[in-house]
């Protein structure tokens, strides 16, 4: 009998290995070829793609259109299945791969009908521009039919590969203009429904302006003279729920003289903070064409450099925040039109949405009232390919032109270039619209120029001070605000560091800029942490007071004082505001697109808590304290020690895979890495958002510049390049923005 356990037991181990060995076979030859010479019917002249140690891809071609076909094979290569993602996602057709637990997103993206956007779009782009997107497409489906095996993603899902269209690209733009800018009309409808429901005082007394603002002009908004509104009593004593904050998709961006720092020339710097996740957002390229050579971040799925240098000039971005949408707040008569979208399904089955269409946008109902939104991404000037064009412009002045006319989410442009010039000015889409608001209009107030992108931008170039800064607060004038509206600015704290940190020295070189990048200093809760002291002074034995009093100042690793600090401020939110949160969360709405902006109300009724019958203060900042600490537990563990900011806050990259099938993430997560930042502070990082690529260059010397990214090039667990970068990024390793000595070599030649 023993004898057969032992021999079964062999079996099932052979098996196992075999099966392990087949796995591995099928991955394996699912990679793509890296080496080897071929033709195309697509270009005109020679392509050559290669790739470094980091897997950066370095594509040498005859012109930009040829160019593009060398990037989109590079990128179809690598990222295929992201790309696919992207552009299923802004389309609204992710149940065709992953079934009916995808429909809700599917239903929330065909609310805005991109795809038929996107068509319309691409049929009145330039011809040079639908050129670029044609190349690119067949770069991208070139690769795909060169593969031998499909990659290991759409063997899991069991899909097949849908072959990749120039609309594609530019549903790859709209799912970055949902990133960046769905958060507004969410905080427009907020501000309505907190009108509605509790009137007007209220609303202006939960978004006053802070003490934080550093606009370039040092100009600041005037606050109104606000009394603390009155609850209605049918309002009060609410459960206290907790307030998500939405997160702050930007980034920061800056720029000095060559006064300034110790090469003479101007610098910029630039980190973009998104969603983090593997394979990470941003591709590492460099396209040599004609008599350009561009190096910096692409964006897989679309043919052009986001962020980098050509060597004349160096930019970066931001998130700019203005008002770029408008609640309509419709007639009981206002014509309506019922509109079907079929959303297919991964088993051939088709399920009907229906979608209501009005004049002024697709239509929402809330609280019985039914809205229209009006958004730029809705008009034809929302996309095109103008950003492209970067590569080859070679003065400040040429990329504010371009500015005006750029069809993409409208971003903070922060340029420098080799004549010593620097700036800045918003580039992407703004509706020309004047009168942009926090609340719904009526259909009287529609202006006709939302049909028409502005032409006229604010700017500031070769400032006195020789600095410029963004970092998703108001950078324009007071003035000039009331123009483009806010559109849910940062609450500005994390600017004013940077700014403050630009006006302490006199003297900058690349090292000195990565160490501002890197800057956690915890100034924004400082205040908070002499709150916590004070309150846990009454408590002696208090088994909490000595962490905080030691808390370091800074959202440091070991640091358990800050945690308390940072749980502490959101508790106190939540226990403040749970009445209003209670009252929004019956119309599925909550405070979270608003709550990093109530930080002078929560002050306010911090001094006056019987205004809203919260109790004294101090058993109101006990509670708080209480509940913060109770949500460290249930998170985290009953053990202290466990609250360091650096566990609680750790960096945990993961695969979306990995998330449904937890036994992969050792194969396909990155290593978790301690937490270092936070919210407030330059150095932005959350388990799963921060700085996705951390960028520092000056034109005529990017043999020092400054390129790292948090992931590595391929999304295949097998390749080298899976991780290559990932741990010189967690380590703060100042990697090159140039691509180093080659490994790799695809060669294309044009077919006769």
């Amino acid at each position: 009998m023993l004898m057969w356990i032992k021999r079964l037991a062999i079996a099932v181990i052979v098996l196992l290995l075999l099966v392990t060995a087949v796995l591995y076979a099928i991955l394996y030859l699912s990679l793509p070829s890296l080496d080897g010479r071929g033709q195309s019917q697509s270009i005109d002249k020679v392509v050559t793609i290669k790739r470094d140690a980091l897997g950066q891809a370095i594509v040498d071609a005859h012109s930009m259109a040829d160019a593009a076909y060398g990037l989109g094979f590079a990128h179809s290569q690598d990222r295929f299945f992201q790309m696919d993602l992207l552009r299923r996602n802004a389309a609204g057709e992710l149940s065709a791969l992953f079934g009916e637990a995808a429909l809700p997103l599917d239903k929330k993206m065909r609310f805005h009908q991109l795809r038929q956007r996107s068509k319309r779009i691409y049929a009145q782009l330039k011809p040079a521009q639908q050129q670029l997107l044609q190349r690119y497409s067949q770069g991208v489906n070139d690769a795909q039919q060169a593969q031998s095996l499909k990659t290991f993603e759409y063997l899991l899902v069991g899909a097949d590969i849908e072959p990749w269209q120039p609309v594609d690209s530019l549903l790859v733009i709209y799912s970055m203009y949902l990133d960046l800018q769905a958060g507004t009309f969410a905080r427009d409808m907020v501000l309505e429904r907190i009108e509605q429901q509790f009137g007007s005082p209220m609303r202006q007394f939960l978004t006053q302006p802070s003490s934080y603002q550093s606009a370039l002009d040092n100009s600041e908004l005037l606050a109104p003279e606000v009394t603390i509104p009155l609850l209605p009593a049918s309002a009060q004593h609410a459960q206290i729920r907790e307030i998500i904050p939405s997160l702050e998709v930007g980034s920061n961006n800056w720029a000095v003289s060559g006064e300034l720092t110790t090469s003479g020339q101007p610098m910029v710097a630039d980190d973009m903070h998104l969603g983090l996740a593997v394979p990470i957002i941003w591709y590492r390229a460099q396209l040599n064409f004609a008599d350009t050579q561009v190096t910096g971040v692409s964006l897989p799925g679309a043919p052009a450099i986001v962020v980098g240098s050509n060597n004349h000039i160096a930019w970066g971005f931001t998130n700019a925040y203005v008002d770029t949408s408008d609640w309509v707040r419709l007639s009981d008569d206002a014509d309506l039109v019922e509109v079907q979208e079929s959303i297919a399904l991964d088993d051939g089955s088709v399920h009907q949405y229906r979608l209501l269409m009005s004049d002024y946008g697709p239509v929402r109902e809330v609280g019985g009232q039914r809205y229209a939104l009006s958004w730029v991404g809705h008009y034809d000037y929302a996309l095109n390919l103008d950003l492209a064009e970067l590569a080859t412009t070679k003065t400040v002045t040429e990329a504010f032109q371009l500015a005006n006319t750029a069809g993409m989410p409208v971003q903070n442009l922060v340029v420098v270039d080799a004549q010593g010039q620097l700036g800045w000015q918003p580039m992407g889409a703004i509706a020309a619209r004047t009168q942009p608001s926090d609340t719904a209009i009526t259909e009287q107030q529609f202006e006709q120029a939302w049909f028409s992108n502005e032409p006229q931008r604010p700017r500031v170039m070769n400032p006195k001070q020789g600095r410029i800064w963004t970092a998703n607060a108001r950078v324009m004038s007071a003035q000039q605000h009331q123009r483009f509206g806010d559109g849910g600015y940062a609450l500005g704290a994390r600017q004013q560091q940077i700014r403050d940190r630009l006006a302490a020295r006199e003297q900058f070189d690349e090292q000195a800029f990565l160490d501002l990048q890197l800057d956690n200093e915890a100034r924004f809760l400082g205040k908070w942490q002499a709150l916590l002291v004070t309150t846990l002074q009454s408590e002696p034995n208090s088994p909490y007071l000595e962490a905080v009093r030691n808390w370091r100042r800074c959202a440091c690793t070991d640091s358990i004082g800050y945690t308390l600090v940072r749980y502490f401020r959101s508790a106190v939110m939540d226990t403040v505001f749970a009445d209003i949160e209670s009252a929004l969360a019956q119309e599925s709405l909550s405070l979270g697109p608003i709550k990093r902006n109530l930080e002078p109300a929560t002050w306010q009724l911090l001094a006056q808590p019987q205004r809203w019958q919260l109790g004294d203060k101090q058993s109101l900042l006990m509670r708080s304290f209480a509940l913060a600490t109770q949500r460290l537990r249930d998170n985290f563990s009953d053990d202290m020690q466990q609250w360091q900011w650096g566990k609680v806050n750790a960096l945990a990259l993961k695969h979306p895979f990995s998330k449904q099938i937890p036994l992969l993430s050792s194969w396909l997560d990155m290593p978790i890495t301690p937490g270092f930042g936070d919210s407030f502070m330059p150095a932005v990082q959350r388990p799963e958002f921060g700085a996705s690529q951390r960028f520092i260059a000056q034109p005529g010397r990017l043999e020092h510049a400054i390129l790292a990214i948090p992931g590595g090039q391929s999304a295949h667990p097998l390749s080298s390049f899976y991780r290559a970068g990932y741990q010189q990024f967690a380590e703060h390793q100042a990697t090159s923005l140039l691509p180093g000595e080659p490994l790799h070599r695809i060669e294309f030649r044009a077919a006769d």
